[in-house]
């Protein structure tokens, strides 16, 4: 073979024997284990900052509402309208309940009061005091002044049955009528004139009465004395004359 053709075979010998050192060079090692990848095998992802997303506009509240018309239409008018007579419907109604039960409360409380005071009118089980016999005879005494006085002028006519009457209920019914007096009392004193008024005529029928009894005491011991005078002359006389 000629030397000029030696050279290139060589050459290309030697390329042939350096290229494959040199790939193997190039290649990267693999790791033991093929299943598992090697951290250098992982390419990193590339993290890219956050950023915040854009808040949404806020909408318009022209264009979510409606305007309120500018005038009230007939149809709110009428609902005003309506709605204040029936709040007026109403409360003249509650006024007229309560006015009412006001009104019977107070009937009751009336009834209770005149009840009670009937009641307390009436004698204790312990006096003995019938009212049935006494109210019957008090009412027949009474009757009696009315046919004595008859033939008499108007004020007799009125105050005599009345004295019967009385007079009559302070002898047969004088618990009842202490009671009735006490009752009477109580409300005179309510009103100071006639309270006072009442004390003074009774002061004057006490004094008119106890003068009374004294000037009949009076006027019946003169009587019994003259009497016994007259006895004695009559008795003189008659023994003289025998």
């Amino acid at each position: 073979m000629a030397p000029g053709k030696k050279l290139p075979i060589s050459l290309l010998a030697a390329a042939v024997a350096l290229y494959p050192g040199t790939a193997f060079a190039e290649e990267p090692r693999k790791p033991i284990y093929d299943d598992i990848p090697s951290e250098s095998s992982v390419s990193p992802i590339p993290t890219t900052p956050s950023t915040p997303a854009p808040a949404p506009e806020p909408t318009s509240t022209a264009l979510t509402t409606p305007k309120a018309p500018s005038s009230p239409t007939p149809t709110d008018i009428l609902t005003a309208q309506v709605r204040q007579g029936r709040l007026f419907l109403y409360q003249q109604s509650r006024a007229a309940e309560v006015a009412f039960n006001d009104i019977l409360s107070r009937a009751l409380h009336v009834e209770n009061a005149f009840t009670n005071t009937i009641a307390s009118l009436a004698p204790s089980p312990e006096s003995g005091e019938k009212l049935l016999p006494g109210g019957i005879y008090v009412v027949v005494a009474a009757m009696a002044g009315s046919i004595v006085a008859r033939n008499r002028g108007r004020f007799l006519r009125g105050t005599t049955p009345l004295a019967f009457g009385t007079i009559a209920a302070w002898s047969l019914l004088p618990v009842t009528m202490r009671n009735v007096s006490d009752l009477i009392w109580e409300y005179e004193k309510r009103v100071p004139v006639v309270a006072d008024n009442h004390l003074r005529l009774r002061e004057q029928a006490e004094y008119i009465w106890t003068t009374g009894v004294a000037h009949s005491g009076m006027a019946r011991a003169q009587m019994e004395e003259k009497i016994g005078d007259a006895r004695k002359r009559l008795e003189e006389v008659v023994s003289k004359g025998l």
